[in-house]
């Protein structure tokens, strides 16, 4: 038994608020706070955390409308049925969910999650592509060295000439972010050409052909006549990746023109398109898979049919929930992610990550009844009703009739019902009895 005070402190409450983009749920007692924060704008509509949720409390929204623009949550969940578990947290690709927990419980380091990663090499210069490139704006360039204005300072009046071999020439952007004088044309960037920049151009009323941008230059591809004042300094510096952010798409890698980016995605899997259905499918008209996906892989081609660039597949499926035509099919065949520790959970994360592969998710019972097995059927057997000897049967009868008026007698009845009783009551009791009969 517990008193009034033990089951006071072990009440559970659940709260939700919104603040912007977020949801807000807390689940909080006199002995533990948790807060999941969903930011529904993060979020794509992949499906993963409701398929992963182990007691049904997410749910898919209106995903076909959402990606034609209808500002609601992708993502719904029941507040009364969530354990606050995390696992939609370890495993959002696009990390819409974030908790914090105040309490007495096992650190998210023993929970799986994805391993998965973006990353530099000792390949990368550094340079400016890669930022310029990516997509979801999760790469920014730190650069340590000096500009030209500091190394030396724009000097009027020098004459000189400076050429850009295009042939050579990647577009880095080293030149640019060194001086002021170089200029780089921005381009639409496409899923088959992720190339940021088209050209790059020299304003020459800015350039005193100094000569430090030549020695810059990573591809030789500048020559400057001119008078050399100082000297060019290393390039060094690095590229940081915001992994929140980043969606492992591959836009990096495949800009880069030193091989300098390795990236481990965190499915294996693939991407199709059923051809019967590419035909009913308007990609200038509907554009749904275009707005979800995380990756920007959806082109439209030449002879205006959808069109993707597989390599740049998370294999996600957000498009498969947004597509109103059931144009596209995603199949996972791998998850990577880390050890799932030793612990009384582990076959739920065993099976909610096998779920991602195999679309079954084996939930466990919180229904709090016990199932029994039902009986067998037995054969049905014939039993011969017992033989009835009427003499005795009328013998029992009599001597029935002569002992119930006995139990009439209040005094006979208290001395049954007393649980002291002795045997010479229970003597005296048969006399009496007996003499009824008699």
């Amino acid at each position: 038994m517990t008193d009034e005070s033990d089951e006071k402190s072990m009440s559970v409450e659940k709260e939700m608020d919104m603040d912007v983009t977020h949801f807000i749920y807390r689940q909080i007692s006199d002995r533990s706070r948790k807060v999941l924060d969903y930011d529904y704008k993060r979020c794509i509509g992949c499906g993963i955390c409701t398929g992963l949720c182990p007691t049904k409390a997410l749910e898919l929204g209106p995903m076909k409308e959402i990606a034609m623009g209808l500002d609601a949550p992708p993502v719904i969940m029941d507040l009364d049925k969530c354990t606050f578990c995390s696992m939609c947290v370890q495993f959002c690709p696009m990390h819409a969910y974030t908790m914090t927990e105040e309490g007495n419980f096992p650190s998210h380091d023993t929970f799986p999650q994805y391993d998965d990663f973006v990353r530099t090499n000792e390949k990368c210069l550094p340079c400016a592509l890669c930022e310029a490139a990516c997509p979801e704006d999760a790469i920014r360039l730190e650069l340590d060295m000096p500009t030209k204005a500091e190394v030396s300072p724009f000097k009027e009046g020098m004459e000189g000439q400076i050429e850009i071999d295009t042939e050579k020439c990647n577009l880095c952007g080293l030149c640019a972010r060194f001086c002021d004088a170089f200029l780089l044309i921005e381009r639409e960037k496409t899923p088959t050409d992720v190339r940021p920049f088209e050209q790059l151009l020299v304003d020459e009323d800015k350039c005193d052909y100094c000569t430090l941008c030549q020695d810059i230059c990573p591809e030789d591809a500048i020559r400057v006549m001119g008078e050399k004042r100082g000297e060019a300094p290393p390039v060094t510096g690095r590229v940081l990746i915001d992994d929140k952010k980043c969606t492992r798409c591959t836009w990096c890698k495949i800009v880069c023109p030193y091989d300098a980016m390795d990236i481990k995605k965190p499915f294996e899997g693939k991407i199709t398109l059923i051809a019967p259905n590419v035909s009913k499918c308007d990609p200038q008209g509907c554009h749904g898979c275009f707005n979800v996906c995380p990756s920007h892989l959806w082109y439209v081609s030449k002879d205006g049919k959808i069109a993707i660039e597989e390599d740049m597949c998370t294999y996600c499926g957000a498009c498969v929930n947004a597509c109103p035509k059931d144009v596209m099919h995603v199949d996972r065949h791998a998850v990577h992610h880390t050890d799932i520790s030793d612990s009384p959970w582990a076959n739920q994360w065993k099976d909610a990550i096998d779920s991602m592969v195999t679309g079954k998710r084996h939930l466990p019972d919180v229904s709090r009844t016990l199932e029994v097995e039902p009986e067998p059927p037995r054969e049905h057997v014939e039993v011969e009703p017992p033989r009835i000897d009427g003499n005795l049967l009328a013998l029992a009868r009599a001597r029935l009739e002569k002992v119930t008026p006995a139990f009439s007698s209040t005094s006979i009845r208290r001395m049954l019902e007393k649980s002291e009783e002795t045997e010479p009551v229970r003597v005296r009791i048969r006399e009496q009895i007996l003499k009824k009969e008699q």
